[in-house]
């Protein structure tokens, strides 16, 4: 028995589809240890709520 995805389901899954494309060309164009470094440091950014910040300021 399949149920439908709810709305917030659908939009979740759209993200993790857009971030696996993001790093299918990170990995195509620098290599796997750049796409894993780069989303690591993504994650870190968003979880110290840096995301949206002036880097110029955070240094």
């Amino acid at each position: 028995m399949t149920e439908a995805l709810t709305a917030e389901e659908q939009s979740k899954d759209r993200y993790f589809q857009s971030l696996a494309r993001i790093a299918e060309e990170m990995i195509d164009e620098h290599g796997k240890d750049f796409a894993a470094g780069a989303l690591v440091l993504a994650a870190r950014w968003v979880a110290e709520n840096r995301i949206g910040q002036d880097t110029a300021k955070a240094h």
